[in-house]
């Protein structure tokens, strides 16, 4: 089954989308570029295919996919998927209320999250407090699923905090390296040093490195580079681009750097890897 809301003057989308019957829909739409993604799955492990990579998603796991990510769900899984769009709740603008831009969306890794057993009958009565809503057809009701949204949003994030901790560290070097994350994936075309991301945060590259070596597996520059190969990858797969084309696209003056680049990180030339997976 599938709830929709949708405001025809202010744009704001918000969907909920249930069991079987709506999936295969689902995954033929599911390359719509304009709504961010958390999919439930309740029943037994399921494959999500993300950008042409399959994802395990354990019983009672979510999976937090960003609005330009391309996802098919399986079609006969039993999922629970919200979907909305920037006009009905923007995080990035209301970050204050829900902490989750950077961890959740915007963030340089795919945030799965695990629902512990204390936590699923929680959920599952938030779950039966959207559809009572979405039964509702009063001047209330966005504002009521807006709501309703954030304190889903709030609970994923509060669990992956919890299942996420890497040492001690103080609430402003988190907000620092979550800043960071959304920074890059707003500027990842345009700007490519540490540099340029410091400036942004009135912060030297090296206090930048110092605290990513605290919270994260990864560098500053590691993070730039993941997302642009990502979107490399997103862009050889779904596109029919030249090289050059995606060279000039994602910042990147001279095709024969971008080559270098593409296959330091996927061993093979960018043209291999689009015959590659065409073959597969």
């Amino acid at each position: 089954m599938q709830y929709k809301y949708f405001d025809q003057r202010t744009r704001a989308n918000l969907i909920l989308t249930i069991g079987n019957s709506e999936l295969e829909r689902l995954s033929q739409s599911a390359k719509d570029h304009s709504f961010l993604t958390m999919i439930w799955n309740r029943g037994q492990k399921e494959i999500v295919e993300v950008d042409g990579q399959d994802i395990n998603l354990e019983e009672h796991q979510i999976l937090c996919l960003m609005s330009s990510q391309h996802f098919v769900v399986p079609k006969n899984g039993n999922l629970v998927i919200w979907q909305f769009n920037r006009d009905f709740y923007c995080i990035v603008d209301h970050d204050q209320e829900v902490s989750c831009a950077g961890l959740l969306f915007y963030g340089d890794t795919l945030p799965i999250i695990s629902i512990p057993s204390i936590e699923q009958r929680k959920f599952s009565l938030l779950l039966q407090v959207f559809y009572d809503e979405f039964q509702e057809r009063d001047h209330l009701q966005e504002e009521m699923l807006r709501m309703l949204l954030k304190r889903l949003i709030v609970k994923i994030t509060r669990l992956y905090k919890s299942q996420n901790k890497k040492g001690e560290y103080s609430l402003e070097e988190h907000d620092l390296v979550r800043n960071f994350n959304v920074l890059v994936e707003k500027h990842f075309r345009q700007l490519h040093q540490i540099q340029d991301y410091a400036e942004l945060l009135n912060r030297s590259s090296k206090t930048l490195s110092n605290i990513f070596s605290k919270l994260s597996d990864k560098t500053p520059l590691q993070i730039i580079h993941n997302r642009l190969f990502i979107e490399a990858k997103r862009m050889l797969i779904y596109t029919d681009q030249s090289t050059k084309e995606i060279a000039n696209s994602i910042g990147f003056n001279d095709s024969a750097h971008f080559n270098r680049f593409f296959k330091q990180l996927a061993q093979v030339p960018p043209q291999q890897f689009r015959k590659n997976y065409i073959k597969s």
